[in-house]
């Protein structure tokens, strides 16, 4: 199992923190309905409400790229309502489907494979 983890930044437009908040509360119950495979699911709001940060993490890519054939709709209403993030970073090793699907998406993406962690300790 190679765990991938994803952290992408989003702006919030001015007047929308409400609606953004409803989102991403739609959001996470949709997660939590239909992923199985999704580690966690997180989304956090700057101080001044203007941008959020999400972070998720997944079993492995597989997992990933059920999560999107899960929510495609409403991935696709939140980027429509609020924007595309524009900073995307995947820690792990992605396989070439999930770098291609973000890519796809119009999502710039910075990858950072793992060197040493916990996690290499716990899977020897």
């Amino acid at each position: 199992m190679s765990k991938i983890q994803v952290s992408a930044k989003i702006k919030i437009p001015r007047g929308k923190i409400i609606e953004f908040k409803e989102a991403a509360a739609d959001y996470i119950n949709q997660v939590k309905e239909k992923d199985t495979r999704t580690l966690q699911a997180d989304w956090f709001l700057s101080s001044d409400g203007t941008e959020c940060e999400i972070r998720e993490a997944y079993e492995d890519s597989e997992a990933v790229l059920k999560h999107q054939s899960n929510l495609p709709d409403l991935i696709m209403t939140i980027f429509g309502k609020f924007g595309t993030p524009y900073e995307v970073t995947i820690y792990g090793n992605p396989s070439t489907e999930v770098l291609e699907s973000a890519r796809a998406g119009g999502l710039d993406v910075k990858l950072f494979s793992l060197l040493t962690g916990l996690q290499t300790i716990q899977t020897m």
